[in-house]
């Protein structure tokens, strides 16, 4: 579906951005692949690697609406990864992360009706159901306002979803480049919040992929959820450095002990596929859609009341070893 399309992508010079860009490259033949970010030294960075002949490089920012909505002329579909993502460095600086994660969400809302993008899904988190961070909170909003952007879209063709999952393997700001770091410069010990605390872990591949199918699945409105192993931190640890000791430092500010993707209070709105949930609106839209079909014809159905999809009782846990294979 994407052969001779042109995508953008909010946010493409970071870790999924990336391996987006490769994928789509390698899979497909776009006519024109966007990357619109606002740093102009990892823009020349990844220049020289990806200069194919459909690449176009936009500086811009997703607070400016004017840029993004110029940026989006011609595209047919949109990926939003663009966000302040770190939750202790949005607890302490509130109003930037508000400023891009929310506003920037509606932004890119705007100027998608403006230019009659066809699909645009935006990349959630974990951290957005029942949050406790501020980060966590933006994203849940951010997720309110692509869910309703279906409704406010009127006539337009345009149609919004989100993709929510877990930590990815070695990202930026990921705890792996970090251990890893701390192992090359001869650490005597490996620091940890919590001895019980649990991830969703997934690769960046795997969620690139999961991206890519949604486009062929959504019919707007859905938040998108991958059925993806959890891990220990503590196992996590032993699989970077089994001979280290690990210390414990606490929980950082905003952290959890456990992460949900499937919210208990949800439950009635969730239904189940093979792979993969799907949180359906709480809101009424104009038009009638059955979410038990999707795109492609998959047949889901729903939970039982009260589920809860959380990483501390995730039937499937990676071992050690699987972990020391995906990192």
């Amino acid at each position: 579906m994407f052969d001779g399309k042109s995508i953008l992508i909010t946010g493409g010079t970071g870790s999924f951005g990336k391996q987006y860009t490769k994928t789509i490259l390698k899979k497909n033949c776009p006519k024109r692949l966007v990357i619109y970010s606002r740093d102009e030294l990892k823009q020349f960075e990844m220049q020289q690697e990806f200069n194919a002949p459909a690449m176009r490089y936009f500086i811009g920012d997703v607070r400016d609406l004017p840029r993004l909505t110029q940026a989006m002329q011609g595209i047919d579909y949109v990926i939003h990864a663009a966000a302040l993502k770190q939750v202790p460095a949005a607890e302490y600086n509130p109003m930037e992360c508000i400023k891009t994660n929310i506003h920037g969400a509606e932004n890119v809302i705007q100027a998608s009706l403006a230019n009659n993008v066809q699909k645009v899904i935006a990349l959630s988190t974990d951290k957005a159901a029942n949050p406790i961070n501020l980060y966590g909170a933006t994203k849940l909003a951010s997720d309110k306002l692509f869910v309703a952007a279906n409704n406010v879209a009127g006539g337009h063709p345009t149609r919004f979803a989100a993709v929510r999952y877990g930590n990815v393997v070695g990202s930026r700001g990921s705890v792996v480049p970090f251990f890893k770091k701390l192992v090359a410069d001869s650490a005597e010990s490996l620091p940890i919040t919590h001895p019980d605390m649990t991830r969703f872990w997934i690769t960046l591949q795997q969620g690139v992929d999961f991206v890519l199918k949604n486009f062929e699945r959504m019919q707007g409105g859905e938040i998108f959820v991958p059925k993806i192993p959890s891990m220990r931190i503590t196992d996590l640890a032993k699989s970077i450095a089994s001979d280290l000791p690990i210390h414990t430092i606490g929980i950082r500010p905003g952290e959890k002990l456990h992460e949900i993707m499937c919210p208990a209070d949800d439950s009635h709105l969730t239904l189940e596929f093979d792979d993969h949930y799907v949180i359906t609106p709480s809101i009424t839209f104009t038009h009638k859609l059955d979410f038990k079909t999707n795109g492609i014809g998959e047949q889901g159905s729903p939970v039982e009341q009260g589920f809860e999809y959380n990483s501390g009782s995730n039937p499937h846990f990676l071992t050690i070893d699987e972990l020391r294979l995906m990192n």
